[in-house]
């Protein structure tokens, strides 16, 4: 057999403009804070005049930003978003609904499933009570990371040692300042095993929420009811009551292939 012929597939059907153009993704998905482009060279050990046309393609395409006055390069968002049209998410969503709306009408309290994204939270599904009082979250509204129950449940569920890698795959640099803020709490919801806080947004309202685990055992969502306390129920009893209910929908999803 000629040496050709065995070649390894691999190498057989070379692209190196290509492979230039995954290596500049590679490097900077590694990287919360960008890189600069000596930085880039530098890690991928090629010269400026090789990377310098693919780095200013990936500008344009919008797959690279430039950071800090234009002296370093990030990730956008892009390639999240593009990965959010792949069926796990629409399997992640469309396995939850019925399961939220079990948990809606039970318990009469609403719910939402959120994920990361641009550098919050998005509201990718909600349930409803059928009576005539709730509080309803937007299908595609944002809730803020470090501001809302729902995003510091998403950060308490993240590895901490690579939290600002996390942070930064997710579109947030220069968080450390934040994260110190709130890293006693985020700790005590990761040992408690959910969050349960009165709502930073309207008062009377306790956000519960609990991880939505991947098989990287990190939420990649969070379940979130925002309860509402009905009089003619013990107060403690019912949320307890709702708290567990939601720890089980949680459980049903993180065990499934949905949540991959």
């Amino acid at each position: 057999m000629s040496d050709e012929n065995q070649e390894a597939p691999a190498d057989r059907y070379r692209a190196p403009a290509l492979d230039k153009g995954l290596d500049i993704l590679e490097v900077l998905a590694d990287q919360a804070r960008g890189l600069t482009r000596a930085e880039i060279v530098k890690a991928m050990g090629l010269s400026p005049s090789q990377i310098y046309r693919m780095l200013e393609r990936l500008v344009a395409r919008g797959y690279v930003t430039r950071i800090e006055g234009g002296d370093r390069y990030a990730l956008t968002m892009r390639l999240y978003l593009l990965a959010t049209r792949h069926p796990p998410l629409r399997r992640l969503v469309a396995q939850a609904q019925p399961l939220m709306d079990d948990f809606a009408r039970d318990l009469r309290q609403s719910c939402h499933l959120v994920v990361p994204e641009q550098g919050t939270g998005i509201v990718v599904a909600q349930a409803s009570p059928t009576g005539h009082w709730e509080f309803r979250a937007r299908i595609g509204g944002q809730v803020g990371l470090f501001t809302t129950g729902s995003g510091l449940a998403l950060l308490a569920f993240q590895k901490p040692e690579r939290i600002l890698q996390t942070l930064g795959l997710w579109g947030v640099s220069s968080a450390e300042r934040q994260l110190r803020a709130v890293a006693a709490h985020l700790a005590t919801v990761r040992e408690q095993g959910a969050r349960v806080e009165p709502s930073g947004q309207l008062v009377g309202v306790t956000d519960l929420s609990v991880p939505v685990f991947g098989p990287g055992d990190e939420a990649i969502a969070v379940l979130t009811c925002a309860y509402i306390e009905h009089p003619e129920v013990q107060r403690d009893e019912s949320r307890e009551h709702a708290l567990a209910a939601l720890k089980r929908l949680s459980a049903e999803l993180s065990g499934s292939d949905a949540a991959i």
